[in-house]
């Protein structure tokens, strides 16, 4: 019997507001979630370094990033692809 296994690690989607170290980039989560009082839909924000051995993703990117062990104090993640180039002004 061939069964596909689903991952258990977190995917998450976001941009890139930092390149500038070597092999690793700053990516924004943002999401938007109720108020657990009011009930107003609030804009929240998450950063998280993520690990790019090629350097290939620059700043204004959107890339997926996985879970992944330890490779640094603050890097806990990899970025696995790319969902959007950035947009040439």
């Amino acid at each position: 019997m061939t069964e596909t296994k689903t991952s258990l690690k977190r995917t998450l989607v976001g941009k890139v507001v930092s390149d500038k170290r070597a092999k690793t980039v700053t990516v924004l989560i943002e999401r938007r979630v109720k108020h657990e009082l009011y009930g107003k839909i609030v804009g929240k924000s998450s950063k998280y370094h993520a690990h790019d051995e090629k350097g290939e993703y620059k700043l204004g990117d959107t890339i997926e990033i996985t879970e992944s062990r330890p490779i640094s104090k603050t890097k806990n993640w990899v970025a696995v692809r790319l969902v959007q180039k950035a947009i040439e002004v």
